[in-house]
């Protein structure tokens, strides 16, 4: 369940699609998008109906989540109550990403039943910040001079971003904290492979002398940043 079908919203869910993930439902504040319905639709959103939402199921974001395995807030503040929360799956994971008020108060959607939370401020576990990605990303890609930044680069960025976590994966410690001195070499190493591979890098570079050079970078910035 993706709960906002602007551009995070919508690059997110095709993302998904392409991770082999079936069944989306796609949220704006009309309700849910279906290839029937036509208030609200404009062609991006006519587009991503087409291609989610297979029992073509229709009403408010509140009917939406009834059963939802998982809901991804990239909205705005407050749409989500603990009452939706409540009637989601058992144990249900909430991403609350709306800055800087989140689509429900991490607190709430916890006592309303959410076993794994994440939001996108730094005072609440599991801030999702895409500071974890494009660094990495970009100086992948620019080191292979790639022509394009595809879909197979974003897929092994975002691997690539919760790899530290490792063993220590548990409900309040699903990614990385955003300055983790690991990510940006994984994913920059990542995002190398990957551009080599799908045939978009002008350029054939080590993968693992690109992580090097990022960490090395990362860690002259952070020293100058603490002086």
């Amino acid at each position: 369940m993706v709960v906002g079908a602007g551009a995070a919203g919508i690059g997110l869910t095709r993302l998904l699609l392409q991770l082999g993930v079936q069944h989306i439902l796609v949220c704006d504040q009309e309700g849910i998008l279906s290839p029937s319905r036509v208030n609200g639709a404009n062609r991006y959103k006519r587009e991503i109906a087409a291609i989610t939402n297979p029992a073509s199921r229709t009403g408010t974001l509140a009917e939406a989540l009834e059963g939802a395995d998982v809901l991804i807030g990239l909205s705005r503040g407050g749409v989500v109550s603990p009452a939706m929360v409540a009637r989601m799956a058992p144990h249900p994971i909430v991403f609350a990403l709306a800055n800087p008020e989140p689509e429900i108060q991490p607190e709430l959607a916890r006592e309303a039943g959410a076993f794994i939370l994440a939001a996108g401020r730094s005072d609440y576990p599991n801030q999702v910040n895409n500071v974890l990605a494009f660094p990495g990303v970009f100086r992948g890609a620019l080191h292979v001079r790639a022509s394009k930044i595809n879909n197979a680069m974003k897929l092994v960025a975002a691997e690539a971003t919760a790899s530290p976590v490792g063993k220590r994966l548990s409900p309040d410690f699903i990614i990385p904290k955003s300055l983790d001195p690991r990510v940006a070499p994984a994913v920059a190493a990542a995002t190398v492979r990957a551009a080599m591979a799908s045939g978009v890098a002008r350029r054939v570079v080590d993968p693992e002398e690109v992580a090097v050079r990022t960490r090395l970078l990362a860690e002259r910035e952070l020293v100058t940043a603490l002086q």
